[in-house]
């Protein structure tokens, strides 16, 4: 089997290649981002929630400020 980056010849069964170290498959799996990089959708979900939440908090308290007078 040949490299597919530098084209040395390889065995067949080889994991990586000893010239170069390209993998000779790819990945099963992918790791996770690290935990201080987000997604911006999952910025954007949460300060919905948190908008939607404060929005909530300020009628609540408007209406029990109100029934009390």
């Amino acid at each position: 089997m040949q490299c597919r980056k530098c084209g040395a010849e390889i065995a067949e069964k080889a994991l990586i290649c000893y010239r170069c170290g390209t993998a000779t498959t790819e990945a099963k799996y992918q790791p996770p981002p690290p935990p201080g990089q987000r997604s911006s959708s999952a910025m954007a979900s949460r300060t919905i929630v948190l908008v939607i939440a404060i929005a909530s908090a300020v009628l609540a308290a408007l209406y029990l400020w109100s029934s009390m007078r």
